[in-house]
């Protein structure tokens, strides 16, 4: 397939091959990729060619020099096995990757996928959650329609690291639970999605300890050589009455590439499965831009603007209209309704980066990236109180809100090839942030004459954060079939703010959280297509302005209990224990990969005579993980994956709060590369869940007495048409028998069925 990876990296390894060639370094001869051949194969024998990739070596990126091939082989939909190995993709790894370095999945001893733009296609992508649904050992959580909160081995929110072009986006303000700002990016604008399952807190620092998303945006097509193209995406389905419009473009012209586009969703109320109607509280709309600028100042150097904006209005938290059909919350209360809309939710993002490659002659680095990002998350609410439990009654009490999360960073990388002793990957990251926030309440907001009063705010008004890193990775080969990886990195953050505490008053606090964190990882090779994985990894994150300061009241699903400060809670550790097996042939790609993680400081709410306090427990988590594909001939391929997950808090022997019930997916797909053809059936299957933690009990998102196991049947098709394949049309049928499900924890029943459809232009 055609895999556009961003123009620095492309251009930068061509380079770089070429001067380890003992070639002058020079600008790669820039090539125009031909049509897609519309002649059918010249044979259907599987054994001919790799119909995962494309490729003698599967294992082998294509050189960046070289167009990619139109060959006969099913290319256009190497699938599942380019998720798990990166397949015909072109090494979608650098300095600004989720690995800050050049390698493959294949090779990496960590475990994770790569959901390219042409996946992202065949899901329909009109949200992150289309965009991530189904991957292995990813479950996707929504408080509200319209918001995300992706768990990766049982861990979510605070324990998540997620990055926009290699820039984090998690701040201080991220809440303790499930949170919804995952959702803040438009899916048009991304070219790949890069998930690693596991601890990276020692190459990316704190709260990368479940794992780390990193979303890489499109960029202009330098190979294409001087082009301009323009783009058009549209979806609508029919569970959400939803439609989802984009307009693109992107070009290159001598030196100068550009990208961007501007979209625009608007989604109803969703239909629910199980005859049960539309759900309240779940529409909602969103805005969205972006535009990227890429300029070759030299042959040796690129630099990149990019902005982004994207804002939603009308976004509901859905679990507080209504209680749901299938009962209250778990302990049987029926809860007070506190409807909450947030609007607007907003984050914008602005970075300049220049990367390229040194002197030959140069001593500490080969190459280098140097970035410099400003960020803001805005967050707008109102919340109404009613005396009783009827929607209809007369508000009480209203709350209107609003924080401003200013940031900024900056990140240097290099990497220094060593030869015979191996790679040398290392860096420093600086992030600094403060916040704006202020709350008024009025008092009966319907009676004429009402006042509003200034009260605390969710973050106090003078909070302020900011963390530095150093790292360094090294990769070395051990042995002909050993090679070992190793990282280490100090990380030091400091928080101040006055929070007002109802037992403490206003106080004013500075706190300073430092570590060492390591890891090490192992590959071996037992043949060609088979490597053996195993590794440690520690895992770090120091309390945020959230964790030590967010309201001086627990108010959670309508739950009045005072939340006691606890500002000497220290940061949590933790130690990833993994071995795997990687297995990648003409016909079979596998991973199959079992963990455990033990946290000797677990940061947690505990309920201690009426009162909630801030602590650190500890935990552990077990869990199996497994994906593959399994080609039957050329154009036929079963696919499926599988993960389990169990975790305790064993300092009170309580279950960890939403730990995921077992799950996974088995489907048949057949493709025609030709006019790039599909045909998808697949199943989602889930298994009942009903180990609650003492939290889970009194929160509306649990069903009472366990949320029910289900299984959705799925299709999914499309093909191009035109002289160049230039139209794409595309349809989903969504869980066809239209199961009542619930995602465990979320504050949206699942969709009934629901039939997408999509056309997307590409010149």
């Amino acid at each position: 397939m055609k895999h556009k990876t961003t123009v620095a990296l492309t251009l930068a390894l061509a380079l770089w091959q070429t001067r380890s060639s003992g070639q002058e370094p020079t600008l790669p001869e820039i090539e125009v990729r031909p049509p897609a051949t519309d002649q059918a194969p010249a044979t259907d024998t599987a054994d001919n060619v790799s119909p995962l990739s494309g490729q003698d070596s599967p294992t082998t990126g294509i050189d960046p020099t070289s167009p990619p091939s139109a060959g006969p082989q099913n290319a256009a939909f190497p699938s599942l096995s380019e998720q798990l190995f990166g397949g015909t993709m072109s090494n979608p790894t650098g300095l600004n990757s989720v690995f800050r370095g050049e390698t493959d999945l294949f090779e990496t001893p960590r475990l994770g996928t790569i959901v390219d733009r042409d996946e992202l296609d065949r899901r329909q992508a009109s949200t992150v959650y289309r965009a991530l649904q189904n991957e292995v050992g990813v479950m996707l959580q929504q408080t509200g329609n319209g918001q995300l909160s992706p768990f990766i081995r049982g861990l979510t929110g605070q324990q998540i690291l997620i990055l926009v072009d290699g820039i984090r986006m998690n701040t201080s303000i991220l809440r303790p639970g499930p949170n919804q700002y995952a959702a803040t990016i438009d899916p048009g604008s991304i070219d790949r999605i890069e998930v690693i399952r596991g601890a990276e807190s020692a190459l990316w620092g704190s709260d990368a300890i479940g794992g780390v998303i990193n979303v890489v945006t499109r960029s202009a097509d330098p190979l294409r050589g001087d082009y301009a193209s323009p783009s058009f995406s549209q979806f609508y389905s029919t569970a959400e009455a939803s439609s989802y419009t984009r307009t693109g473009f992107s070009g290159w012209y001598g030196a100068t590439g550009f990208t961007g586009g501007v979209s625009y969703l608007d989604v109803g109320r969703l239909d629910r499965g199980g005859d049960l109607g539309r759900q309240p509280g779940t529409d909602y709309q969103q805005f969205a831009g972006d535009l990227k600028l890429q300029r070759m100042l030299t042959e040796n150097h690129l630099l990149t603007v990019a902005m982004q904006h994207f804002e939603q209005e009308d976004l509901k938290r859905s679990d507080r209209f209504l209680p749901f059909v299938l009962g209250p919350a778990s302990d049987g209360t029926v809860p007070t309704q506190r409807p909450t809309v947030f609007d607007p939710q907003q984050r914008d993002l602005l970075y300049g980066r220049l990367e390229g490659l040194l002197p030959e002659d140069a001593v500490l680095a080969d190459m280098y990236s140097v970035t410099l990002s400003g960020m803001r998350t805005k967050e707008a609410s109102v919340v109404d109180r009613y005396s009783g439990n009827d929607p209809a009654a007369v508000v009480t009490r209203r709350e209107i809100g609003e924080f401003d999360d200013w940031g900024w960073g900056t990140t240097l990388s290099f990497v220094k090839d060593m030869n015979d002793y191996g790679k040398l990957t290392y860096g420093t990251d600086y992030y600094s942030e403060s916040i704006d926030a202020e709350r008024v309440q009025i008092d009966n907001p319907d009676t004429p004459g009402a006042t509003s009063t200034v009260t605390d705010p969710q973050y106090p008004n003078d909070s302020e954060a900011d963390r530095v890193g150093v790292y360094a990775s090294w990769n070395v080969a051990l042995t002909g079939r050993l090679d070992a990886t190793t990282s280490l990195r100090y990380e030091n953050l400091n928080v101040s703010a006055t929070p007002n505490f109802d037992t403490l008053g206003p106080t004013y606090f500075e706190r300073s959280y430092q570590d060492w964190i390591a890891s090490v990882g192992l590959g071996y090779k037992l043949t060609d297509d088979v490597r053996l994985v195993g590794g440690y990894y520690e895992g770090f994150r120091a309390p945020t302005i959230d964790d030590l300061t967010a309201n001086k009241t627990f108010l959670q699903n309508n739950q009045s209990t005072p939340l006691v400060g606890n500002l000497d809670v220290e940061p949590e550790h933790s130690k990833t224990y993994e071995v795997g097996l990687k297995f990648n042939d003409d016909r079979l790609r596998l991973q199959l990969t079992e963990f455990w993680t033990d946290f000797d400081s677990f940061i947690n709410r505990e309920t201690i005579g009426g009162s909630r306090f801030l602590t650190n427990q500890e935990a552990y988590i077990n869990g199996t993980e497994l994906a593959g594909e399994y080609v039957i001939n050329r154009n036929l391929a079963l696919y499926g994956n599988f993960y389990y997950t169990y975790g305790t808090v064993t300092t009170n022997d309580d279950p960890i709060s939403r730990i995921p019930p077992m799950q996974g997916i088995l489907g048949l797909r057949l493709t025609e590369p030709c006019h790039r053809s599909y045909i998808d059936v697949y199943t989602w299957m889930v298994d009942r869940a009903d180990r609650y933690s003492e939290s889970n009990l009194s929160d509306v998102r649990f069903i009472a007495g366990g949320t029910p196991g289900y299984a959705t049947l799925n299709v999914r098709m499309g093909r191009t048409f035109g002289t160049d394949n230039q139209h794409q049309v595309s349809l989903s049928l969504e869980n066809i028998t239209d199961k009542y499900y619930r995602v465990l924890g979320s504050g949206v029943d699942g969709a009934g069925f629901n039939a997408v459809f999509g056309y997307q232009y590409a010149l």
